[in-house]
């Protein structure tokens, strides 16, 4: 389960780090374990445990304004269940990257580069459409 920084590139890749989810990893396999709850995290679990939380997260947008929504981790009626729901998705991705032996650190890299391809600064600056609608 590979999804931090040590590895082929050494120091170089440490230097380059995105994503460091070591500790939340460690600590999400502990608690799991504690429970003897890894027999109930096979990837379509886990896949459909993100999806209902990221589910939960948009419940708390649903119907806001723009502004209202650039608010909501500050207002105290919402703010906690916002950071709540944030945290179950990150778990759950986590967890699944583990329970998939995915290094998210690469594989962001990977994605990001690939991004900067696709979308090139010079002809996607200021528009929100997406490559086919160029």
């Amino acid at each position: 389960m590979s999804t931090s920084s040590a590895g082929s590139g050494g120091a170089d890749r440490a230097a380059q780090l995105l994503v460091d989810v070591s500790g939340l990893q460690s600590a999400v396999e502990r608690f799991v374990r504690a429970r003897d709850w890894d027999q109930f995290h096979s990837p379509k679990n886990l896949v459909m445990a993100l999806t209902g939380e990221a589910g939960e997260l948009s419940e708390i947008f649903q119907w806001l304004t723009e502004e209202a929504s650039h608010a909501v981790a500050r207002d105290p009626a919402t703010a906690r269940a916002v950071r709540d729901e944030l945290a179950d998705v990150l778990i759950y991705l986590v967890r699944l990257a583990a329970v998939l032996d995915v290094d998210l650190d690469e594989a962001v890299a990977t994605k990001l580069r690939a991004n900067a391809q696709r979308y090139p600064v010079e002809q996607v600056r200021g528009s929100a459409r997406k490559q086919r609608e160029r």
